[in-house]
């Protein structure tokens, strides 16, 4: 089929459109498929020769069949899209009341395991993923490169650091001096020269003194003078010593010492200075000290220790008060919460606010229904006296070291000879150099070589009781010395005819061996006559002693001293004395 177009008359007949063989579905003012169907059809060419008018194309209602769309088509496509967007509109809106009424943020305390809490827990789940989603990442600024300094580069940055400049060195580049540099004829430098020493154990006073840039002479000059006051070796180790040195007499030479101060005991104080006539002298500057006794009492409560050392007892004093009691009796069924201790110590204090404690020397403990306590420190050696003059009671001996016993007394093999005979004591095993103490007071008979004991000592007991300590690797005590019960005497060891580090232990009644672990040894030593009037006549005294009046200062009432008045204040105040302020 061939269509000419008469709308374009200036087209030759030779340019026509034309379909051939075709089928063509156009969709042209909402007409269907089937409405524009066509079959291949012949041209009419005789029709077209003779100049007949092709057909033309028409369209909507005006097109002849079969262009023309049916009747009611168009309106009825337009009814079905508007039923469509309505269908749709409808199912929206029921979609988005059906998510409004769904609780996406459930309460995940309540109602664990139902549908509505696994639903919660997911949105959960995916808030929190997405917030890690979109974390914002800080990445860290990244510092310059370190840059590689030459070794003259860092020399000189390494010279002008603090730590020269601290230790006095000498900083930046240095420079040749040249003619525009003039030698100075003086160089001034501090008049006076101030520094600390320490005296240490092994130190001399001239030794100390030329360690801080005193000249030989004046340090000689300087202990000689001491030497006048003090035994020098009295000068006890930590001792400060202030040194002041003074102005050089010319350039290069040592500084003379101006002044030496410091304390050479408790109650004095030394200085040597020069004087006027460029001589040194001695001066000294005693130390106004009061030895009134510490006194301190209070409840025993529940813990003794700490009520005394709140009621400001010294530790060392509150030791001593504990062993003096343990000496007497039982202090598990002597000390009760509701006693009262009573201890008084040696004290000294210094006017220059030092204080000093010394030993115990009275322990008592009151008992709200019972005999009062009531001990002394009296004698040579330091025993504690109940008020009656009746010594410390000594029930039993102290065990010689904390060791089993390996072999007891009697007859035996004897591990080395390979034959019976009399073990005449009691073997302790003990590691070597354990502590070995005397089971009670007494004097050191002998101490050294006892043939087959190797090292021993001899202690000899009032009531005729000797013992006897044998291997030992050290001894500590030597003949003649009185010794106290628990006082070490030497150390465990295996000299003398001994298979290994042990202690052997005998002991003498009148001369005879008896076995140690038989003997109940009871020791009470009593004042009469004349001691026992001056005892309780002390005892008597110190107990008029007030509690804590040791601890109090010696000077409460002393004046504070006046504060110098500052330049810059006196300054201030005479300018405003002439502004009439």
């Amino acid at each position: 089929m061939k269509w000419h177009s008469e709308a374009t008359p200036d087209i030759g007949r030779d340019q026509q459109y034309s379909i051939t063989n075709t089928r063509s579905v156009v969709a042209i003012s909402g007409y269907r498929r089937r409405d524009l169907d066509y079959a291949d059809q012949p041209v009419d060419e005789a029709r077209a020769e003779d100049g007949a008018p092709s057909p033309t194309e028409q369209h909507g209602d005006d097109a002849p069949a079969p262009f023309r769309a049916p009747v009611g088509k168009a309106a009825g496509a337009r009814a079905r899209l508007a039923q469509l967007v309505a269908t749709t509109i409808n199912l929206a809106r029921a979609g988005i009341a059906k998510v409004e009424q769904v609780d996406l943020a459930p309460d995940l305390a309540q109602n664990i395991g139902s549908p509505r809490w696994f639903r919660g827990a997911a949105t959960f789940l995916s808030l929190t993923a997405v917030a890690l989603a979109f974390w914002p990442d800080f990445s860290p600024v990244e510092a310059a490169p370190a840059v590689r300094l030459t070794d003259q580069a860092r020399d000189e940055f390494r010279s002008q650091t603090i730590q020269p400049l601290a230790l006095g060195g000498d900083t930046g580049n240095h420079m040749a001096a040249t003619a525009l540099v003039r030698p100075l004829a003086n160089a001034p430098e501090r008049p006076q020269l101030e520094t600390t020493a320490t005296f240490g154990r092994s130190d001399n006073l001239a030794r100390v003194l030329s360690r801080q840039g005193v000249g030989k002479d004046d340090a000689a000059r300087a202990t000689e003078l001491v030497a006048q006051a003090i035994e020098l070796d009295q000068i006890e180790p930590g001792t400060q010593i202030d040194v002041t040195l003074g102005r050089r007499t010319e350039p290069g030479a040592q500084r003379p010492l101006a002044e030496l101060r410091f304390r050479a005991r408790f109650d004095l104080s030394l200085a040597v200075a020069r004087g006027d006539d460029d001589n040194l002298s001695l001066i000294r500057e005693p130390i106004e000290v009061d030895e009134t006794p510490l006194r301190v009492r209070g409840t025993v409560g529940g813990s003794l220790y700490r009520s005394a050392r709140a009621a400001g007892a010294p530790a060392s004093a509150i030791q001593a008060y504990l062993k003096a009691l343990g000496d007497h009796e039982d202090l598990d069924q002597a000390l009760q919460p509701d006693d009262t201790f009573d201890m008084i110590v040696s004290y000294r204090r210094a006017a220059t606010g030092e204080r000093q404690a010394g030993k115990l020397l009275y322990a008592g403990l009151e008992r709200p229904d019972g005999k009062p306590i009531q001990l002394m420190r009296w004698g040579s050696d330091d025993q504690f006296y109940e008020a009656s003059g009746v010594g410390e009671q000594r029930a039993g001996l102290v065990s010689p070291v904390p060791g089993p016993i390996i072999s007891r007394y009697g007859m035996r093999r004897h591990p080395i000879l390979r034959y019976k005979r009399m073990h005449a004591g009691v073997d302790f095993r003990a590691r070597y150099g354990t502590p070995i103490v005397a089971p009670t007071d007494g004097r050191v008979s002998s101490a050294g070589r006892m043939g087959g004991c190797g090292n021993a000592v001899k202690l000899s007991h009032n009531g005729g009781l000797t013992t006897k300590f044998c291997h030992m690797s050290r001894i500590a005590v030597s003949g003649g010395q009185r010794v106290r019960r628990g006082q070490i005497i030497g150390y465990v060891g295996s000299t003398g005819l001994s298979t290994g580090p042990h202690l052997h232990y005998e002991m003498y009644r009148s001369g005879r061996h008896v076995d140690p672990l038989s003997v109940r040894y009871v020791t009470r030593a009593t004042l009469s006559g004349a001691d026992l009037k001056r005892f309780q006549s002390t005892l008597s005294t110190l107990k008029t002693v007030e509690a804590g009046v040791a601890l109090e200062d010696m000077h409460p009432t002393r004046p504070v001293a006046e504060e110098p008045v500052r330049e810059i204040d006196r300054v201030a105040l005479v300018a405003r004395h002439r502004s009439g302020g």
